[in-house]
């Protein structure tokens, strides 16, 4: 991969850093730099990289500090996996396209991104976190989407998945994003809190687990609305706001099929372990330093963490890329993507 292409790609992954529990925060010059000093190396470097200490029977996995790694609880000490933990998905993107990872938990729009950036060299498996966006306010003036008429709305998130969500939902419930309500990005989840806190009549809209967190430091903060819930009670396709997938790379899948579906299979009881034994869940989430473990506990059952492959999953994510495709192609790579791109076993 050139240069100008990952950084291409360091640039999608900024725009949908604000979910899935981490904000991208990579310098872009960096980030070329860097990749100008590794290719510099490769160039004069006269001996081959050592990978004596590497183990092709491992599935190498990435996945963000949040909700599509926490999802993964059950996997994270298990000697057929290496997880690769990362803080945002500007950090996930260049184990991908390197093919430092065989798979990788992403957000669901970077996924489209990755499939038309590297020549449909990525499958979605599945989906793996539905909406994770939530409505938060002081009081309870917020009871309907009628109510956020004339409200400031704090959210981070401009020119990513957070902006198309909520404009879809605000416009689907006959509001107009630019006039009926005003609508002031910040860059990080804690400058919205911090703004609630300084305008007690105005609405943030936050990710989980950091509603969680808020409303633990905040006993005045509720949440209001769940944009989750308002999404799926406008689509007429059977889409659903999908925060998360887990993909893989093409290379990878076409040559080891029956680790990918085993690795489902185990991914799938993962999850299940997670929604019904929260604590348990909780406890290994915060020995792995995903979240704090009592912060997890609480966030689970709001977290939307499941596992849904075939045709379903085909027919939500589909419905939500379309969604995207339809207010800004840019947020899924340029266009739809193909057939192809959804795995089905």
């Amino acid at each position: 991969m050139k240069r100008r292409a990952l950084s291409w790609f360091m640039a999608a992954a900024l725009g949908v850093g604000t979910m899935a529990g981490g904000i991208g925060s990579a310098n872009i010059v960096l980030a070329e730099e860097q990749n100008e000093e590794t290719e510099a190396a490769d160039e004069t470097s006269e001996e081959p990289a050592d990978d004596t200490d590497s183990d092709s029977s491992v599935l190498k996995i990435g996945a963000l500090k949040g909700p599509t790694a926490m999802g993964m609880a059950q996997l994270l000490d298990d000697e057929n996996y290496e997880f690769s933990l990362a803080a945002s998905p500007d950090e996930i993107v260049p184990m991908i396209v390197q093919g430092q990872v065989d798979v990788a938990a992403v957000p669901s729009n970077l996924a489209s991104v990755l499939y038309q950036k590297t020549d449909k060299n990525v499958s979605v498996l599945a989906v793996n976190t539905l909406g994770v966006l939530y409505l938060v306010e002081n009081g309870d003036s917020i009871q309907s989407v009628d109510d956020l008429k004339g409200k400031t709305i704090y959210a981070s998130g401009k020119g990513a998945t957070p902006e198309y969500a909520l404009n879809s939902v605000l416009k689907s419930n006959g509001l107009d994003p630019e006039k009926d309500v005003t609508i002031e990005y910040k860059s990080e989840h804690a400058e919205v809190v911090a703004a609630l806190a300084e305008d007690q009549t105005a609405v943030g809209l936050l990710p989980q687990p950091f509603v969680t967190t808020a409303l633990m430091k905040n006993a005045n903060l509720r949440v209001a609305l769940d944009l989750n819930e308002l999404w799926e009670s406008s689509a007429t396709d059977g889409s659903r706001l999908v925060t998360g997938v887990v993909i893989a790379r093409n290379d990878y899948l076409k040559e080891h099929e029956a680790d990918i579906d085993a690795f489902m299979d185990a991914y799938k009881d993962s999850v299940e372990f997670v929604n019904s034994d929260t604590e348990a869940a909780a406890q290994i989430i915060g020995n792995h330093d995903i979240i704090p473990a009592e912060v997890a506990a609480k966030a689970i059952p709001e977290c939307s963490i499941v596992f849904m492959e075939g045709d379903e999953m085909q027919t939500i994510l589909s419905g939500y890329l379309n969604t995207l495709n339809e207010q800004n192609p840019e947020t899924i790579g340029g266009q739809l993507p193909d057939e192809d791109f959804y795995y089905k076993r």
